[in-house]
């Protein structure tokens, strides 16, 4: 537990210095009141969407603060979604999207990464290292970074400002789109650039591969990306993102959260919801 308070504690202060001017609070703010969710699920497989919306709202019950999930398996054409369009401070999620816009202009000036741009990319992704967000989030600037949202379709994400990329507005919504670009082929990202973030998401450090993976059985391949961050205000976010290949099954999952009393409390949360979608799913 103290070493996840630490690394929180960490990302914000790199942050700070990326210019996400917030205070590290020691009391967070209270969280919202635990309300039952209304979770939409839709399938091709008969009853699975049934069980889903029940044993998503089983995991989310009596659970505080705000809580945004989606799901999408081609296998099945199956869908769960709520507060799909509900807005978040990004956090290291965000950092995805930096890769994917790196990757995406890259190849439009039909180019391969330099070694200097993959070994800040690795870092970014595996160990969610700031200092080379910020370094590639600078070099190429938010225009770019709005380019590639607006051919991804992620008409919901806002960039953070001056800088600050922890503080992006994303929702599930468009997190879910980017993992479907992410994970078929399409004409935004080359075969190429989507093997290569997998890669990479498939070898975030072990103490950083909590949230969505959880519950995943071992016939499934797991590609991860985690975040978290703490604000006077909402508390602690905490996200999880993940793309996940097996056991007859290709998936998607987005969880983002605010409103944790604690780190770890949002990191339960995200991973009761993922224990029910794994074995819903992959039995």
């Amino acid at each position: 537990m103290t070493h996840r308070i630490a690394r929180g504690t960490r990302v914000l202060a790199a942050s700070l210095g990326a210019g996400v001017i917030v205070p590290i609070v020691v009391a967070a703010a209270p969280a919202a009141a635990a309300t039952t969710p209304t979770v939409s699920c839709t399938s091709n497989q008969a009853g699975l969407a049934t069980k889903l919306q029940k044993d998503i709202t089983a995991a989310l019950a009596n659970r505080k603060g705000t809580i945004a999930v989606g799901l999408y398996d081609r296998s099945t054409n199956t869908r769960c979604t709520l507060r799909s369009s509900t807005a978040f401070d990004s956090a290291s999620v965000v950092k995805v999207t930096v890769l994917a816009t790196l990757l995406w202009d890259a190849k439009k000036h039909n180019r391969y990464l330099t070694a200097r741009e993959a070994e800040l990319a690795t870092a970014m992704i595996t160990k969610s290292d700031n200092a080379s967000t910020s370094t590639l989030w600078k070099q190429l600037g938010v225009t770019k970074i709005k380019g590639f949202l607006t051919a991804a379709g992620m008409t919901q994400t806002v960039p953070g400002a001056n800088g600050y990329w922890g503080l992006t507005r994303i929702t599930v919504q468009d997190e879910q789109k980017l993992l479907a670009l992410v994970t078929a082929r399409n004409s935004v990202l080359s075969d190429n650039s989507r093997a290569y973030t997998l890669k990479l998401m498939g070898k975030v450090v072990s103490s950083q591969r909590w949230g969505t993976p959880a519950g995943a059985p071992s016939s499934v391949a797991v590609h991860v990306k985690n975040g978290w961050l703490s604000r006077s205000t909402y508390g602690w976010r905490v996200h999880s993102v993940g793309t996940f290949n097996g056991g007859g099954h290709d998936y998607m999952i987005s969880v983002l959260t605010h409103g944790n009393s604690t780190m770890d409390y949002g990191i339960a949360t995200i991973q009761g919801v993922a224990r029910a979608i794994h074995k819903d799913l992959v039995v």
